[in-house]
């Protein structure tokens, strides 16, 4: 081999290049900056926060959910822990809630107060066997309980119960919310079996945050890192069954063999779940994870302002064209970067 073939050449990173101003009709209200995550999520603010824990937890991931972006909750906690924080994620607002937070008629009172502060909610579906809604208990119920004992049957709203029946959409909704001056509305089939609920705070934030990032049920996108672990498949199954949206796969070299083996494991135990895998630096890199079934490729060796790979390792490559070439590589399999 040529001495110069082992060099990777002229590379530019961000700071080595300017955008030429050119004319232009489009106003800045107009510009539309939404992008492609992996195949089949698309954001409305192309902005994805780091899988770090110092960086994204359940708050952050909230909040750029609800701007539009989605945040990747960091991997350094017990699979149980970090499932719970997609839920918590998923649970913060919804069109309709699917799986509502619910109790038997014979819980206590305490039980229910517990319940509400430790899931920050307002009221709880009452459910008999079979699912079946008995009725609802919201803090106005609870307001003046001063008995922790006594059963939530007691106390609980069952006459004249509102509900709502499958299929019903928000503007809808917001209508009966309002003619009953009430907040929770829960949603029944035809057998009074409980399948949702919807909350008038829901309605709210879908107004006061119209570009969200939301699922095809209306709750806020959740992403999720995991690591090349023994333990990847129980992690990632915790994490779909919370109802986690897409997962990344965080390497410092993500063309290795650990990592393409990681994500062809992953997708064909969990063909429909979101991938990205990285991180790489080169076309070659980014076609391997692809091949291998990557719905996004992560690109980046030590590019950060406080990163020190490249200094450590010596390896990398400038981001721009690092970036460039894994785009090129990847446009015609459709795949982002």
């Amino acid at each position: 081999m040529a001495a110069k073939s082992k060099f990777y050449g002229e590379g530019l990173t961000f700071d080595d290049v300017l955008l030429a101003p050119a004319y232009s009709e489009v106003l800045p209200r107009e510009v539309n900056i939404s992008t492609q995550l992996t195949k089949d999520i698309k954001l409305n603010l192309p902005l994805l926060s780091a899988a770090m824990d110092t960086v994204t937890e359940m708050e952050l991931a909230i909040a750029l959910a609800r701007e539009g972006g989605i945040g990747m909750l960091h991997k350094n906690m017990t699979i149980q822990q970090q499932a719970e924080q997609v839920r918590r994620v998923k649970r913060s607002e919804s069109g309709l809630i699917l799986d509502p937070i619910t109790l038997a008629p014979d819980a206590t009172v305490g039980e229910a107060l517990k319940l509400m502060k430790d899931n920050k909610i307002g009221g709880i579906p009452i459910v008999e066997a079979g699912h079946k809604l008995a009725g609802i208990l919201t803090n106005r119920d609870l307001r003046f309980e001063k008995n922790l004992k006594r059963k939530v049957s007691e106390v609980m709203t069952s006459s004249n119960l509102v509900t709502a029946p499958h299929g019903t959409n928000l503007v809808k909704a917001e209508k009966i919310l309002q003619q009953h001056k009430i907040e929770k509305l829960p949603v029944v089939d035809k057998d009074g079996k409980l399948i949702g609920l919807i909350t008038f705070r829901d309605i709210l934030q879908f107004r006061s945050h119209p570009n969200a990032g939301k699922d095809g049920f209306g709750r806020l996108l959740a992403g999720a890192a995991v690591g090349i672990t023994a333990d990847v498949l129980e992690r990632v199954d915790a994490l779909m069954n919370a109802g986690v949206d897409v997962i990344t796969m965080d390497s410092a070299h993500g063309h290795s063999k650990g990592v393409i083996d990681c994500v062809k494991l992953v997708k064909k135990n969990f063909p429909k779940l979101q991938v990205i895998a990285g991180n790489v630096a080169t076309a070659a890199g980014a076609k391997a994870l692809a091949t291998a079934g990557a719905d996004a490729v992560k690109v980046g060796v030590g590019p950060g302002s406080i990163c020190t790979t490249r200094v450590v390792t010596g390896a990398g490559a400038p981001q721009l064209t690092a970036i460039m070439e894994a785009s090129q590589a990847l446009k015609k399999m459709g795949i982002p970067v």
